[in-house]
């Protein structure tokens, strides 16, 4: 992959950990100010569902900021959008849609199917 398109790759992935990070430090901060009193149990329930489910989104981003870190890593070790499978390179489209991928699309669907037999 030229340069380049590693550069934009690299903006992408960079604006995506920023954003991220953003968000994550927004959740710390409201369950932080603790200041909430709810007479009714019912009130207080729908809070807690509502914070335990915004925990579950935080939780999948601060997997995607892991590997956001991963594929920068990538760029700047020389294997970004190579696959780890099969060593073959990584569609452009495939990287585009997710590009913390690593694998190509081949490998990928195969990896699918096996989970898919196994039942996972």
């Amino acid at each position: 992959m030229d340069t380049d398109k590693l550069e934009r790759f690299r903006q992408i992935l960079t604006d995506r950990l920023a954003e991220l990070q953003q968000e994550a430090e927004k959740t710390v901060e409201g369950l932080t100010d603790g200041k909430e009193r709810f007479p009714d149990p019912t009130d207080r329930a729908s809070v807690e569902w509502d914070r335990n489910f915004m925990l579950r989104i935080r939780d999948r981003e601060r997997k995607l900021i892991m590997k956001i870190r991963e594929a920068l890593e990538r760029i700047d070790e020389g294997t970004f959008g190579i696959c780890e499978e099969c060593g073959e390179e990584i569609g452009e489209a495939r990287l585009e849609a997710r590009p913390v991928t690593t694998l190509c699309i081949n490998c990928k669907t195969k990896q699918e199917a096996k989970e898919k037999a196994r039942g996972a």
